[in-house]
């Protein structure tokens, strides 16, 4: 009697079959380009990369998702990698640049493929398989970009891109006959539809919605992420996890003030936190969490008091009692006018650059108790 993965055209006997490792980032180009070789009887197993900047399985918001339910599902093997300080020096660092924001598109694309081929080798397999669709992405997916990243990548010959291969040159795979030409696709441009109707025919119906992704095309994240930079060149990891949270404001290149926007991220704040950090906010009424890092100065101090009052819902009264603690012990209440809309715009982190303003120590703070 038939198997349900055989009526649906998938062979996933492994004996004497070719190999491949296949990038898998859990969305539906990937996913596909895994269950199109093995509806050939390839033995694929594949390799999902995660880096500090949205590519977490664990995030619903992620470019990356959980690829364990779809291998469990089609019966592939999956291999998780962190890619660590190496993503974070070509988020640094490009050697091709930025595409509109901070994602180093081409340069992410060499690492994910150089680190796979270091995989490939060590498991003994034949050649590199990846969800990429001629078109689909303006900076690192058109026709002419695929033969550079290969080439700098190391992996010349070695990379079927299986949804869009009868587009493209024939790889070393297809030439010594491990996989057959005429079972793959000629996908091209931005529409999902032909991915959609090929997972209806292959029985895929679990698969994520293109929303979200990585963090370094988003503007707003991307900004933060240059300013941090700017003052600190080798950020912690918490660091680049606050880039997350908050409203973000610079008072000097040593003094970061973020004021969390909810409950949720008040949480995250306080996580956070170090023993070297200062936190804020206004006791007995609805109030944000806020976090001052990095060294700071008294007029500082009060600064990120009157924006904490600005932000809770305290903020229509004359004059707010702000609570300042240290994980150290310390405590104590600054009273204090919440923050004017100048005030605001004059340290918010914002379009790539920080605007210069702080108020005088008198128009912000009254008392210290």
């Amino acid at each position: 009697m038939e198997t349900d993965k055989e009526k649906r055209g998938l062979n996933i006997s492994r004996a004497g079959k070719a190999k491949a490792v296949a990038l898998l980032s859990g969305g539906l180009d990937s996913t596909l380009a895994i269950l199109v070789l093995l509806r050939q009887g390839i033995d694929v197993t594949a390799i999902t990369f995660l880096t500090h900047f949205g590519c977490d399985i664990t995030d619903s918001s992620s470019c990356s998702h959980n690829p364990m339910p779809v291998a469990k599902e089609f019966g592939f093997r999956v291999k998780l990698s962190h890619l660590a300080d190496k993503f974070i020096e070509i988020v640094k660092n490009p050697g091709f640049g930025h595409g509109k924001n901070m994602n180093p598109c081409i340069d992410c694309r060499i690492l994910m493929l150089r680190e796979s081929k270091v995989f490939m080798d060590l498991i003994g397999a034949d050649f590199l398989v990846t969800g990429e669709v001629l078109g689909q992405r303006p900076m690192s997916q058109r026709k002419e970009c695929f033969p550079l990243v290969d080439r700098e990548a190391g992996v010349e010959g070695l990379v079927l891109r299986p949804l869009s291969a009868k587009l493209l040159p024939p790889t070393m795979a297809e030439l010594k006959g491990l996989v057959d030409r005429e079972g793959l696709h000629d996908f091209n441009g931005r529409t999902r539809r032909p991915q959609m109707n090929l997972a209806a025919e292959l029985g895929l119906t679990d698969y994520p919605s293109p929303a979200g992704g990585c963090l370094l095309t988003e503007p707003s994240y991307a900004c933060r992420l240059r300013d941090l930079l700017k003052y600190n060149s080798t950020p912690e990891l918490r660091d680049l996890h606050l880039l997350r949270v908050g409203r973000h404001f610079r008072t000097s290149p040593e003094c970061k003030i973020i004021v969390g926007r909810n409950e949720a991220e008040n949480e995250k704040i306080i996580a956070l936190a170090s023993s070297e950090d200062t936190l804020m906010s206004v006791e007995d009424i609805g109030s944000p969490t806020t976090i001052i890092t990095g060294r700071v100065s008294d007029n500082e101090i009060m600064t990120a008091a009157s924006l904490t009052a600005r932000y809770s819902d305290a903020k229509h009264l004359s004059h707010v009692e702000v609570t300042v603690s240290t994980l150290r012990g310390i405590s104590y209440k600054l009273r204090c006018i919440p923050a004017t809309d100048d005030l605001i715009e004059g340290c918010r982190v914002a379009n790539g650059k920080i605007l210069a303003g702080q108020p005088s120590k008198e128009s912000v703070c009254l008392s210290k108790t």
